[in-house]
């Protein structure tokens, strides 16, 4: 019985040993420990994650092709030239930091170097208005063939198969009591309808069914309290999102910059700080790896900055044209969140009139510029939350949010006041003309 048993205890020690042995070589192995480099034995690894969308790129580190996307390498820590390319698109490049047992990751978004353009519209689109959830837009057109078919339409923004083939879809006709080319519209929060204002009528339109203009009720005396229960809707929103942020970004967002929009994902924050303040240290706890590009906690008045509420990360992305300093600039709504007894909490929407003003053309812009940067001439949010749109030097731009990669997407004939991104960033769309005899179109750049 003895001679039995003590070979099977030797046999069970012997292998747990062994699994202990091998999960912690493993787990050591795993985090960057002993490798054989270029360089010889190494203790003490990073590893650099190099993906890309689309995959299948080729990634240079320092000059030297090494792999394909995606892969993970084992490098020794300190800063690396990496490049990934793929025939048809933009090179991505960046100086990463690799770090001993932690990973960095690319990331890589590629851009096609020769976008196609597809047609969207052919009679022709005048005063466009975005919906606040970014899937719609609404505008007019005056160049239908036949007069039934002008007037207000609205374009879905969804990516399924059967949209494209639908297209724009009219809901109203034109109007005598309306010029839709220079009314102003104001989408509810929910984007649901949209209230049509002229200089004698406003009406409530909805979205769902063709409607007509000249006969739906005038809420002209009731456009206050609609507003406001509206507005009321919106700075309820911003407080839950906002509310995830530092109590000191918070305090910049609110007293000290302007034209603050959070990203699509709600972790960021693009901003134009109004005041020179210093951004404290660790505002949130550190993570082990972070974005290792350069940072600039230090503002400026004017200057145009992306806040990561994730890894505490300040970028410097531009800087405020002075042209631009007082046209269309939004600010936030709740201020007061310091305050967790707002009176404005069980406040009745009545007391909610921050963005009417006396005449309904400033009240429509205040409202506009609130739900999107496209009406402030700023950097506008891609949809992936990790890139910026903008235009410069004639052409339709982006770059990461932390000020790198810059790229030109299209240089084309375009109206700069009008480009704005598809919801899963598959499209970007502009407003052109490439006659001078035919009325501007709305066309989409493929990035896909």
């Amino acid at each position: 019985m003895k001679s039995w048993f003590k070979p099977r205890v030797v046999y069970a020690v012997l292998s747990l040993l062994v699994v202990i042995v091998g999960t912690f070589l493993a787990i050591h192995y795993a985090k960057g420990g002993y490798r054989v480099t270029d360089q010889g034995f190494v203790n003490g690894t990073g590893l650099l994650a190099a993906n890309s969308f689309p995959t299948g790129a080729e990634v240079y580190i320092d000059g030297k092709l090494i792999t394909a996307t995606d892969d993970t390498l084992y490098l020794v820590p300190g800063e690396y030239l990496v490049e990934i390319k793929r025939d048809g698109y933009n090179t991505w490049q960046k100086m990463m930091l690799v770090e001993q047992e932690l990973v960095a990751q690319t990331n890589a978004k590629l851009f096609p170097v020769a976008p196609s353009l597809t047609t969207l519209t052919f009679t022709g689109v005048e005063n466009i208005t975005p919906s606040p959830d970014g899937q719609k837009l609404i505008f007019y057109t005056a160049s239908a063939s036949a007069q039934r078919k002008n007037g207000l339409y609205l374009f879905e923004l969804n990516s399924s198969p059967l949209s494209f083939s639908q297209g724009p879809r009219q809901i109203s006709n034109d109007s005598e009591d309306f010029e839709l080319s220079t009314a102003e519209f104001i989408w509810s929060p929910d984007s649901s309808e949209v209230m049509v204002l002229s200089n004698d009528r406003q009406v409530i339109l909805p979205i769902g069914r063709q409607s007509d203009l000249d006969t739906l009720p005038d809420v002209v005396f009731q456009r206050q309290q609609i507003l406001s229960e509206w507005e009321q809707e919106m700075y309820i929103r911003e407080r839950q999102f906002l509310a995830q942020f530092p109590p000191e970004i918070i305090s910049i967002a609110t007293a000290s910059a302007k034209n603050v929009y959070i990203s699509p994902d709600k972790k960021r924050l693009l901003y134009t700080a109004t005041e020179e303040l210093t951004l404290a240290d660790e505002l949130v706890p550190a993570l082990p790896a972070t974005n290792t590009q350069p940072e600039e906690r230090a503002l400026v008045p004017g200057g145009i900055y992306i806040y990561d509420r994730e890894e505490d990360k300040n970028f410097r992305v531009g800087e405020e044209a002075s042209a631009e300093a007082e046209i269309n600039t939004k600010y936030l709504l709740a201020t007061d969140l310091h305050d967790p007894r707002s009176p404005l909490l069980t406040a009745s929407a009545s007391a909610f009139t921050s963005l009417q003003a006396t005449a309904a053309a400033v009240t429509a812009r205040n409202f506009k510029v609130y739900h999107t940067p496209l009406f402030t001439n700023t950097f506008q949010w891609y949809p992936d939350s990790l890139h910026l749109l903008f235009v410069e030097d004639g052409g339709v731009n982006i770059m990461g949010y932390d000020a790198t990669n810059k790229t030109t997407l299209y240089s084309g004939p375009f109206e700069h006041s009008f480009i704005y991104p598809w919801p899963d960033g598959n499209r970007l769309l502009i407003k052109t003309s490439f006659s001078p005899d035919t009325p501007a179109n709305l066309y989409a750049i493929e990035l896909k």
